[in-house]
């Protein structure tokens, strides 16, 4: 059975590992056994319990000690923004290692020859099957992960005393990962469930958004942040179009759209920016936060690269709050025109694209991605017809951002045949009004 999450006063706790001539590295006592021999090390969870930021550290710690050659895998890797480069980088600084390493644009490597690989498999099958005396390999995101794709990372590592690490947060109870390793594990595999009660390092932020989802929907707040899988898949608005990846907007694309849902109380605001390529939808930045004040709310968007020069789409519904930001630095946002099913119409435009990408750096986007559903009969299990109230902020905003590309379209159904049929009165009154002026 896996072993589960220990108890938070256990779990503060921290290990000291040695490093040559550097600064002692801690670690959440949860992780130790990422120290411990073994061929599989698997830590599942929700958001917020460090996974990745542990794993990076104790690489980076080991690899300072002795040599490694260790590949750092995911499902699809396009460029190296899509891997953790950054994220060992950051952490061989945070940890005084930086003489131990040489921080390359496409690689890493250690004075004492460290290597440090990075590759995605499903695109790199080749590559992957020829790689030789790997001492081990992390594969990040491995919700993702096939089972096609296990077969051939799994035995590219033959390396006597070679390691599979795995980190991911659960989605479907169906998911090749989960089944392996969770359910199924091998014998002797160490797999840990954890969560962010487990990391000592938990930020007020967070804190404030597990609470938010925590009041609001309690079953999304246990897969989100408790590391239970997901239900209902098929209730999903937006199951199988939305795709995570890294990109650089190009010459060419329609943009860049901007739009923006306020925050009521204890809500989050959420803004994005996107793009069209094409039959592509692409979400490129995000602002999101919970409890954020109104005279804090322009300082926010601007986290948003050229924000306030964009024409801001915004929820109609907060008049004083678009007033209060056109005279804060964002004169050109407007408040969105709405029509009887224009939530509908917004989803259907959204269903029409070949594929959604949202970048990884856009979170809460991805999240809602995710959750944002129709709603199901409690006892028959049928998914119905209409959306649940709930996982929206960030996908509204986008709705707002496109609200023109949206009527335009012929999308905003209600409001087309309406101006259809206001266009043909108007048409019969002219002729009859010149019928009768000839006469």
């Amino acid at each position: 059975m896996p072993r589960t999450a220990r108890k938070p006063s256990q779990a503060h706790a921290a290990e000291e590992v040695d490093q040559p001539k550097t600064p002692a590295a801690f670690f959440p006592s949860i992780y130790r056994p990422l120290f411990t021999p073994a061929r599989y090390k698997v830590y599942y969870s929700g958001r917020g319990a460090a996974k990745s930021w542990t794993f990076a550290r104790a690489l980076v710690a080991r690899g300072a000690r002795e040599p490694l050659r260790w590949l750092f895998a995911r499902e699809y890797q396009n460029s190296i923004q899509e891997s953790v480069h950054k994220l060992l980088s950051n952490q061989i600084a945070d940890m005084g290692v930086g003489g131990y390493y040489d921080i390359a644009a496409n690689s890493i490597t250690g004075v004492n020859g460290t290597e440090f690989i990075f590759s995605g498999i499903r695109n790199n099958v080749t590559k992957i099957k020829s790689m030789e005396g790997l001492d081990g390999v992390w594969v990040e995101e491995g919700e993702k992960v096939s089972d096609d794709s296990w077969r051939i990372l799994i035995p590219t590592l033959r390396k006597d005393g070679s390691e599979i690490w795995v980190s991911f947060n659960p989605d479907l109870l169906t998911d090749p990962t989960y089944q392996r390793f969770v359910l199924n594990p091998p014998p002797g595999a160490i797999v840990v469930k954890t969560s962010w009660r487990d990391n000592p390092w938990f930020p007020e932020e967070l804190e404030r958004e597990r609470q938010y989802l925590l009041r609001v929907d309690p079953d999304a707040y246990a897969h989100v942040w408790e590391g239970e899988c997901r239900s209902n898949s098929d209730a999903q608005v937006l199951r199988g179009k939305v795709s995570v990846e890294a990109f650089e907007p190009q010459p060419g694309w329609d943009g860049p759209y901007a739009g923006a849902d306020w925050g009521f109380a204890v809500d989050p605001t959420a803004a994005v920016k996107l793009w069209i390529d094409g039959r592509r939808l692409l979400i490129e930045y995000e602002a999101y936060k919970v409890k954020l004040d109104i005279d804090r709310t322009a300082e926010e968007f601007d986290t948003i690269p050229g924000f306030r020069d964009m024409v801001v789409r915004a929820d109609s519904a907060r008049p004083e709050t678009i007033s209060y930001m056109q005279k804060h630095g964002y004169p050109r946002i407007i408040g969105v025109h709405k029509w009887s099913g224009s939530v509908e119409d917004g989803v259907a435009h959204l269903r029409q694209y070949e594929q959604i990408v949202i970048h990884p750096r856009c979170t809460h986007t991805i999240e809602e991605a995710r959750l944002y559903s129709y709603k199901v009969d409690r006892l028959s299990g049928d998914v119905l017809p209409d959306i649940v109230d709930k996982h929206n902020h960030c996908i509204d905003a986008i709705r707002y951002a496109l609200e023109p590309i949206i009527r335009g379209s012929g999308l905003g159904l209600l409001a087309f045949y309406t101006a259809e049929a206001d266009a043909v009165r108007a048409r019969q009154t002219e002729e009859l009004e010149r019928s009768r002026g000839s006469r």
